[in-house]
Formats: structure tokens, sequence, C-alpha cells
């Protein structure tokens, strides 16, 4: 399995980006996806998942409203992360990873992830 990441970049607070991360190796369709994020000096965090089916999505509180992922389950095996309202607190290298069908409390977890992408900068200025 194979994600790759891209879309980061630098951007004002206040102004939107958004990610994409292409899957491969597995039937995607199959898969939990999620995005992580881990800014300069701190641990990894969780910001938003969606399951399998693109039915349920789940995100951190400092995201909520501003952040929206969601998934191409066709030919594309693709994953995003829309973010508006850009802060500087949300500057950093953010992650997409995938597991295999997992509960619903386990969303959140990085442990229930098998796979990661390499990661792609987000650097929002004041």
């Amino acid at each position: 399995v194979q994600l790759q990441a891209s879309g980061g970049g630098l951007v004002q607070a206040g102004g939107s980006l958004r990610l994409s991360c292409v899957a491969s190796g597995r039937t995607f369709r199959d898969w939990d996806m999620a995005w992580f994020r881990q800014a300069p000096g701190k641990e990894r965090e969780f910001a938003a998942a969606i399951r399998w089916s693109g039915g349920t999505t789940v995100y951190a509180d400092s995201v909520k409203g501003r952040f929206t992922i969601s998934r191409d389950n066709g030919a594309k095996s693709m994953v995003y992360l829309q973010m508006n309202s850009l802060k500087p607190d949300d500057t950093a290298v953010y992650y997409c990873a995938t597991t295999s069908r997992v509960a619903y409390s386990a969303l959140t977890m990085a442990s229930s992830y098998d796979y990661w992408g390499q990661g792609t900068l987000v650097t929002v200025s004041s």
C-alpha cells in the first residue's frame, strides 16, 4: 500500500488549501482514511477521518467547521482535506493514513492506522 500526499504550501491566515492523497496497492473502497498532523515540537494529532463508504466522517474539535474530508472511491482512489479559515495554529506537516475497517471509536487513534503517506507541509502565516 502506498499513499502520496500533496497540496501543502504557504497561505495567509484566513485562507484555504486543499490537500490530496492518492492511494494504491489495494482495493481503496475497503479502507478507512484519515488525516493527521504534526506541528513543530509537538506530537502527531488527529485531524479528520472518513469511513470506507464515505458516509461517516469525524473531526477533531480544533478543525470542526473549518475542514472537510472527502474521498473518491472511483478510479482516482483519492482522499481530500479541504481546509478553510486557516489559522497559524494549523501550521504542521499533514499526513494521510489508512487502515482496514475499524471501529468508529478507533478512527481518531494513530495506532489504528497501518499505512502512512510521507506528509505535506502546511504553513499558515499571521
